[in-house]
């Protein structure tokens, strides 16, 4: 089982000789790597301590770089510190769905003629 560890402690490893980052939900410390880092050491100390998932994903990373990270994974992230996604409520599909529903009517309307007379 993998090590467990907290945001808490994460952040304290916010520093360049001592850069810790979380990346979905897994926690790496990439300190020898900051200088060999090909996006540049300041990418990785703009996310030093802290959930850098975010980033990681924008810049869309390789598989690559996916099998370079495996040598700096340290643990998990604390269960008590994932953030849960809310789940999609019925209300708000019902809104969606109205939107949608209003969005075909207006065009339809305007296509048609429908709008105000002049």
């Amino acid at each position: 089982m993998a090590k467990e560890i907290s945001l808490a402690t994460v952040k304290k490893h916010n520093k360049a000789d001592d850069l810790w980052i979380v990346i979905e939900n897994k926690v790496y410390d990439v300190t020898k790597f900051r200088l060999e880092h090909p996006g540049g050491e300041d990418s990785l100390v703009d996310v030093a301590g802290r959930d850098g998932t975010k980033e990681f994903i924008d810049v869309g990373h390789s598989l690559e770089a996916r099998e370079i990270m495996k040598k700096f994974y340290i643990g998990d992230l604390a269960a008590a510190d994932i953030k849960k996604n809310s789940p999609i409520r019925c209300a708000h599909v019902g809104l969606a769905l109205g939107a949608v529903f209003l969005g075909f009517a207006l065009i339809y309307v305007i296509k048609r003629g429908g709008g105000p007379k002049q």
